[in-house]
């Protein structure tokens, strides 16, 4: 049994959701990227996210975002040690091989940039001191897209370290009566066993590279993300660094499924969730980011781009 096979098996004892949801955050992990789950409350964001670091069997930190949390209270903090006459870092949440930042809209801009090295380059640095974050290092952001009281709307850039946008969606009838009958709960975290280790992730991060990608679908790649870029409903289109993350997620997605090759379903797949929340459509105006008008320009370019056979 592969590496996904069995975390994915874990994942299920606890969380109630499709199983494209979890291959998409399997994909995100093995890409090396950070995912961000938007959707409305209830649906399953924590427990995903709490059940994929078990199942992984690396160290898990949670932070809930408020007004009120300092960047401090994120990557750590450094303090004079009277024994030792000098300071010494002390580690924050952030020091961790899964790390859930619950809500993340609701703190203030200054300390969700405080998450941006540490997502970027897998370091923070306090005090003109650089420390490493163990690895994998991965991101499970959480946030309410229908809920603005109280919160800080992610900038662009934030939102481009997020190699994945995507949303739960409410269970299907059977499994939500699961639920309901109380036979399948966020209780049952406890019961998912880690049925892997850091080591072994990282080694399947590192296979992900040679992950065979036709010319084709590199070039279907390339079409689509200069499409965004130039279509008349789009003022922000896909920058270098989201062509280069579908790519390895792309990869990633293949290695999910088992596969050592690509195929046109593994970047059709996955298009919306990595590009997605990086588009600006022109439509969106004044009101502000609109992921309605994003995606449904985005699924146009899709439509409109030739698959490769």
């Amino acid at each position: 049994m592969d590496l996904s096979t069995k975390i994915r098996q874990e994942i299920s004892k606890a969380f109630v959701g499709s199983i494209r949801v979890m291959d998409l955050t399997l994909s995100c992990l093995l890409a090396r990227g950070h995912l961000l789950i938007e959707d409305v409350p209830g649906v399953g964001k924590t427990t995903l996210a709490m059940s994929l670091a078990r199942a992984m069997g690396g160290t898990f930190r949670r932070i809930q975002f408020t007004s009120d949390l300092m960047p401090s209270d994120v990557i750590g903090v450094s303090v004079y040690d009277q024994a030792q006459g000098d300071f010494r870092f002390l580690h924050g949440p952030v020091f961790s091989h899964v790390l859930l930042a619950d809500e993340i809209n609701r703190a203030t801009p200054r300390t969700q940039s405080a998450l941006l090295e540490a997502m970027s380059e897998g370091q923070v640095t306090v005090d003109n001191e650089t420390h490493a974050l163990p690895r994998p290092f991965f991101v499970a952001a959480t946030q309410n897209p229908h809920e603005h009281f109280g919160t800080y709307p992610l900038p662009d850039s934030q939102m481009d370290r997020f190699a994945m946008r995507i949303d739960i969606g409410y269970p299907e009838r059977t499994d939500e009566l699961r639920i309901v009958l109380g036979q399948q709960t966020a209780d049952r975290i406890t019961d998912i066993l880690a049925v892997t280790n850091p080591e072994e992730v990282r080694a399947a991060q590192e296979e992900v590279s040679s992950v065979h990608v036709d010319d084709s679908l590199t070039d279907y790649l390339l079409e689509v993300v200069d499409r965004t870029r130039h279509h008349p409903d789009v003022i922000l289109g896909v920058s270098p660094r989201g062509a280069r993350i579908w790519f390895q997620v792309g990869r990633a997605h293949a290695l999910v499924q088992g596969r050592t090759f690509t195929v046109p379903d593994d970047f059709i797949d996955t298009a919306e969730p990595v590009l997605a929340h990086r588009l600006v459509a022109a439509a969106e105006g004044a009101a502000g980011r609109s992921e309605t008008a994003s995606m449904a320009v985005l699924r146009r370019i899709l439509d409109e781009t030739p698959i490769p056979g």
